[in-house]
């Protein structure tokens, strides 16, 4: 963490001092494990472990359910009841791939949300949260071109309509359809692309990784109260930190182990239960499902897309502006991509000092209505284009961009925040009891004793 004063690694064997000089991943690990980190983090800071778990899970996975697909449009569905029924735990196999990625992204959500209350997107960690938001955009690629490989009539249907919108592209869109899947239709030359781009982006995702890891460790982790560690000293920097290893890797792997034991439950005992049953139906072109839908995390986004349709006053009116070049397809592909955009560029939108929102009561009631709105977009993205669903999907979309380009700068302009704690350690010792605070200080300093 650069800045705060800790100990460093320092070889003391001659082999040690061999590999150091030459290699130094020993201490870069023990400098990793070792780095001072806030005391008082919270529960909400237990899902980059789970996260590192999932993309482990997934890539494992994947590598095994490699050796018996088949990426051809006449053999891929048959591969994949192969691989369910005559591989030796295949079927556990493709569940815990399946259910993997719900998992990822339930982790990846609540971490992202956390750092939206928290403010982990200020400086000097813009570049981190920048980073963030280019491992989620690779995830979603990773989990919709792997919906694909299955080649069950969602997979069809979803890669046809999902394709589809790089075509309502201005002057470029048809020849880059027609690129991305290697011909006029979704066909084995798609099949064998996305094969192809899902077995290669979760390498990119872990290379992603690194470099997220990387800039927090020097930028420093954030933190409940949104107060930085003090620098002055080492002994200042004791007082509001303790080492990574063992007391915030303990606790890491008691969540996840409650994490675990969740999920095995749902691959053990409803595995199907995030799925769509026309997914156990092979591709047939000539045959429409009645409501095409995308994985449930996809749905808020694909709920905007569907909401601003040729009915609504705004894009009438950019359609009208732009001689009709930007028409109402064109405007929910802007519409869904704008979204993440505008998730992306949050730290430079929040004209707030104050870090946390735990000090920010204005804050605090749209920031949890943001989240109903997150979860208001999911349950409309599932239902049909039709009747009252619409307009919900318009409200809460209109809602989820007026909270990142409206609210946020006015809220920095008019907000009277509370008062903030001058340290980590006194906000440690507001919530944890001082008696409990020299109890771990103890623990720290009777090593060195």
């Amino acid at each position: 963490m650069s800045g705060i004063p800790h100990d460093h690694y320092e070889p003391t064997t001659g082999i040690e001092k061999w590999l150091h000089s030459r290699l130094p991943i020993v201490g870069l690990i023990y400098d990793t494990i070792m780095i001072p980190t806030p005391k008082n983090l919270n529960w909400m800071w237990i899902w980059g472990i789970v996260l590192t778990f999932c993309l482990a899970l997934q890539i494992i996975t994947g590598i095994v359910l490699v050796m018996h697909y088949t990426p051809d449009t006449t053999l891929a569905f048959a591969s994949v009841e192969h691989i369910m029924r005559d591989v030796n735990g295949g079927h556990m196999l493709r569940y815990l791939h399946a259910n993997g990625a719900s998992l990822f992204f339930v982790a990846v959500y609540l971490h992202i949300f956390r750092g939206l209350f928290y403010g982990s997107y200020k400086s000097p960690r813009e570049i981190t949260w920048i980073i963030g938001m280019l491992i989620y955009l690779c995830m979603m690629g990773t989990a919709f071109m792997g919906y694909v490989l299955p080649w069950g009539q969602m997979s069809f249907w979803g890669a046809t309509v999902i394709t589809g919108l790089f075509g309502a592209i201005p002057f470029i869109g048809e020849a880059l359809q027609t690129w991305l899947l290697g011909g006029p239709a979704v066909d084995n030359a798609t099949l064998t692309r996305f094969f192809s781009l899902h077995y290669l982006l979760p390498f990119v995702i872990a290379a992603l990784v690194a470099v997220h890891i990387w800039a927090f460790h020097s930028t420093g982790n954030n933190n409940p109260s949104g107060v930085d560690v003090r620098r002055g000293s080492k002994a200042e920097a004791e007082k509001d930190t303790l080492p990574f290893w063992p007391y915030f890797v303990i606790k890491d792997l008691f969540a996840l182990a409650l994490v675990l034991l969740i999920f095995f439950a749902i691959v053990g005992f409803m595995p199907n239960y995030l799925g769509h049953p026309d997914n156990y139906i092979e591709a047939n072109p000539l045959a429409t499902p009645a409501h095409i839908v995308p994985e449930w995390y996809f749905l808020p986004f694909y709920a905007i897309l569907r909401a601003f349709d040729a009915e609504v006053w705004l894009v009438q009116l950019v359609s009208w502006l732009s001689f009709g070049i930007i028409d109402a397809k064109f405007f929910g592909v802007i519409a869904m991509f704008g979204a993440i955009v505008a998730m992306a560029l949050v730290p430079w939108l929040d004209t707030s000092s104050v870090r946390s929102g735990r000090y920010r009561p204005m804050f605090k009631i749209f920031f949890w209505l943001l989240c109903v709105d997150f979860m208001v977009l999911m349950w409309v993205g599932a239902m049909p284009a039709e009747g009252i669903y619409p307009y919900i999907a318009l409200v809460a979309s209109a809602y989820w961009f007026a909270y990142f380009l409206v609210i946020l700068p006015l809220l920095g302009l008019i907000e009277k925040p509370l008062p903030q704690v001058a340290t980590i350690e006194e906000d440690f010792i507001d919530h944890y009891g001082k008696a409990k605070d020299s109890a771990k200080a103890d623990a720290v300093a009777s090593p060195a004793e």
